[in-house]
């Protein structure tokens, strides 16, 4: 969207237009049309049916406040989901701070987190001109600002908590995607920036990619992967009065609650490699990136079945709180890893339906669905299902038949 488009989309008498339309897929060309006869210019009514779709697509994320807010594509794949900029206003409002500055805001879904709780007044900014005039009207019901500005040029006496997501996408592909940046001081602002402005306020938090280079994360700083409903989608970088520990953690959320593991919950030794017991365990997402895997063996009476494969198994299953941090599955078999061996004791067991997974192992699970060749479930009878984990165990490739718990 151009910024004459964002200026147009904003008139109040379009808003109301936009407010009024309830988005159907299969009725899109027929409502463009009604929204031109009503006078509207072509990319006016084009910029409305894209926000009407956006809404519904965002409700995911924003629950029913997507319906009163304006995005862009990208923006709206970028911002952060509600409970975990809950998380972000938490921590930013520690020391109770009188000015949070969120730069490099998007399309403001943290600076609603910040301005919805506590009563710090928060200033937002964005590089770019119409995320940043976006992000404005979606903050309009708080005491917050939103400009567009740059980072970089942000007076940082003015603020007491600062919250930084830089920008790490830059250009387009073929498909009109924007392609990601991997040099953190290709980042806008770059993370050395973020470092330096560190020192000068005292409360910081950064959010950056969850595949962050671990050797980035200055010392004496808190590096928190997080993961919502299975998804990893953040890893946030704490200083200051943000912070609640040094170090390494993972914060995986989930619809019954949230639970952290942190580096001081490693055991004090390498828990030993042995073989695949009654169960194996897949650890949360975050757990993996933040390179805590071993630190579940403990609550889990679990070990590991390969020096360098996120697997873990264990002969009882997962309960109580660590429950949240794994996905597990029930062993009935362990396999050789040939297509010959798991197709036959996939047939001896009538078992017509399969979940591939794979960890440490060059396969391309659907072609290894094509070379199963399973039958389908007679008419009339319910399809048997499990799941095939090809991995590795000590040494040995091999295909782990299990059902998951």
């Amino acid at each position: 969207m151009d910024p004459q488009t964002a200026a147009a989309l904003l008139n109040p008498d379009v808003l109301a237009v936009l407010d009024s339309i309830e988005y159907s897929r299969a009725e899109e060309m027929q409502t463009q049309q009604r929204l031109r006869k009503q006078g509207l210019a072509p990319e006016v009514a084009a910029a409305v049916m894209t926000q009407a779709q956006l809404r519904v697509e965002a409700r995911a994320k924003f629950g029913p406040f997507a319906d009163s807010m304006l995005f862009t594509r990208d923006g709206l794949g970028q911002a952060t989901r509600l409970p975990v900029a809950a998380m972000h206003a938490k921590r930013m409002h520690r020391g109770g701070p009188g000015l949070i500055a969120d730069l490099g805001c998007g399309i403001g879904a943290d600076a609603l987190a910040f301005a919805g709780v506590g009563e710090a007044s928060v200033y937002a900014c964005d590089a770019d001109e119409v995320t940043a005039a976006l992000a404005a009207y979606n903050l309009r019901p708080f005491d917050a600002v939103a400009e567009h500005a740059r980072a970089e040029d942000f007076d940082l006496a003015r603020a007491d908590a600062l919250w930084l997501d830089p920008a790490r996408r830059r250009g387009t592909n073929a498909d009109g995607s924007a392609f990601r940046l991997s040099d953190p001081e290709a980042f806008s602002p770059s993370l050395s920036w973020a470092f330096a402005a560190a020192r000068r306020v005292p409360s910081v938090g950064v959010k950056l990619g969850p595949a962050l280079d671990h050797d980035l994360v200055p010392d004496g700083w808190e590096a928190q992967w997080a993961s919502h409903r299975g998804d990893v989608v953040e890893v946030a970088l704490f200083h200051g009065r943000a912070q609640e520990r040094e170090g390494r953690a993972a914060l995986i959320m989930g619809d019954e609650g949230s639970l952290t593991v942190t580096e001081a919950d490693l055991p004090a030794d390498e828990v030993p490699v042995a073989g695949v017991g009654n169960y194996l365990f897949e650890p949360d997402g975050a757990v993996i990136r933040s390179g805590l895997v071993q630190a579940l063996c403990g609550p889990l009476g679990a070990h590991r079945i390969h020096e360098s494969i996120a697997y873990l198994s264990g002969d009882r299953p997962a309960e109580g709180p660590v429950a949240q941090a794994v996905s597990q599955y029930r062993v009935e078999d362990v396999l050789p890893a040939g297509i010959k061996a798991v197709r036959g004791a996939l047939a001896d067991r009538g078992i017509n339906q399969v979940v591939i997974k794979k960890r440490g192992m060059d396969i391309d699970p659907a072609q290894v669905r094509r070379q199963l060749k399973l039958r389908p479930a007679k008419k009339g009878q319910p399809a048997k299902s499990a799941v095939v984990i090809f991995t590795r165990a000590g040494t040995q490739r091999c295909a782990i038949l299990a059902h998951e718990d």
